[in-house]
């Protein structure tokens, strides 16, 4: 993990480094801030958005630009942490360059800085926030990632319900705003399923998962869900096998991510939920995974796609302005105003300022993720 952390850090400053280009024919150069975990648990999920962001800007830019204007954003390392976050925002917020912020990463990161872009009337387009209540908290919060009272019902009901056909189960969450709306969302729909559930919380800085496994074993599950992102999810998991214990392992949370695959004991021993994939028989969809991947030195999961999504949302946010001038308010009206086909699919925003998403179930064969074929319940 140090290791990882170490490259993704190289590749920060050299990414910080680069300057583009402004067009002698552009009307200028908006300004956009970027929040993102470049560090800690999440790292490999920040540096996604960040190398998901530039992708869209470089082609942006060198397609001419949004209706003329040059894109430009400055990422900050928010660790994972709701503090930092805010900080920043705040930061970005108080600086009238800075035309919208993108980011961050987790629901909680997003909800603290909700009451921030609500008083300074500045966007804040989350790819990945998730909480049920997030959007609706301003005007100015937008979320692209789908939400937990969509996914999280699912997994009960498709992935344990009608896939596996469990009766038991036990949840290991982070105990965050995210992982309590995963966690309420997923038993109120368990309970209709009949399924009965055991919980246990551990503190987001938590490496050693040996005692939590002991006792969870104690209650003879028949599936372990794990509801988190980054490398407590495999940490988990690994711990389970470590402990002898043969249960099958489904996550929700971490997506199809190469980084979670590559630390299990047992990979081919995981399922997850997923509002998108990589079809590898998809040409566009197979290439933008390849440029990523080479950008990234890792291959993307939903949630740099996501990224790369939101910055072409702001691109025809400012297009939907036409004529009139590039405000913070006038990119807040062409958003929720829009709709497009993105990578990750249409995106529409609800009058809340959120979007609906289907799901499928994933797994892992011979060290890849695959949508496991026959279990498309999208359309029931």
């Amino acid at each position: 993990m140090k290791k990882f952390v170490s490259v993704l850090l190289v590749m920060v400053l050299a990414l910080s480094l680069s300057v583009l280009p402004v067009s002698a024919e552009s009307k200028g150069v908006i300004k956009l801030g970027g929040l993102a975990p470049l560090t800690g648990n999440y790292a490999e999920y920040g540096k996604g958005f960040q190398i998901g962001w530039q992708m869209a800007i470089d082609e942006i830019n060198a397609a001419g630009g949004a209706n003329g204007y040059m894109l430009e954003i400055d990422v900050k390392d928010t660790q994972g942490d709701t503090v930092v976050s805010s900080t920043m925002a705040t930061a970005f917020a108080e600086d009238d360059e800075i035309m919208a912020i993108l980011g961050d990463f987790t629901s909680g990161a997003c909800k603290a800085n909700a009451s921030i872009v609500d008083r300074y009337g500045i966007v804040q387009l989350s790819p990945t926030a998730s909480a049920p209540d997030y959007a609706a908290m301003s005007p100015f919060c937008f979320s692209i990632m789908g939400r937990q009272d969509g996914e999280a019902p699912y997994l009960a009901t498709y992935v344990l319900k009608k896939y596996l056909g469990v009766e038991k189960v036990a949840v290991i969450r982070v105990d965050s705003d995210w992982g309590l709306a995963c966690f309420e969302n997923f038993k109120a729909q368990a309970d209709v399923e009949g399924l009965e559930v055991t919980e246990e919380k551990y503190k987001s800085d938590e490496t050693d998962f040996s005692s939590i496994i002991t006792k969870v074993k104690l209650s003879e599950p028949d599936v372990l869900v794990v509801m988190d992102q980054g490398a407590a999810v495999s940490a988990i998991f690994n711990a389970a096998d470590a402990a002898d214990w043969d249960v099958k392992h489904v996550a929700l949370g971490p997506g199809t991510s190469e980084q979670v695959v590559s630390q299990l004991m047992t990979p081919d021993n995981i399922i997850v939920t997923s509002p998108f994939f990589f079809d590898p028989e998809n040409e566009e969809l197979t290439k933008w995974k390849e440029e990523f991947t080479s950008k990234a030195g890792f291959e993307p999961t939903v949630h740099p796609a996501c990224a790369y999504d939101t910055m072409y949302l702001i691109k025809t946010a400012i297009e939907n302005i036409g004529d009139g001038e590039v405000t913070r308010d006038a990119i807040r009206a062409g958003l929720q105003e829009l709709e497009m086909q993105g990578v990750t699919g249409r995106i529409k925003f609800e009058p809340a300022g959120d979007i609906q998403r289907d799901y499928m179930i994933c797994g892992v064969e011979n060290g890849e993720w695959v949508v496991l074929k026959g279990f498309d319940y999208v359309n029931e």
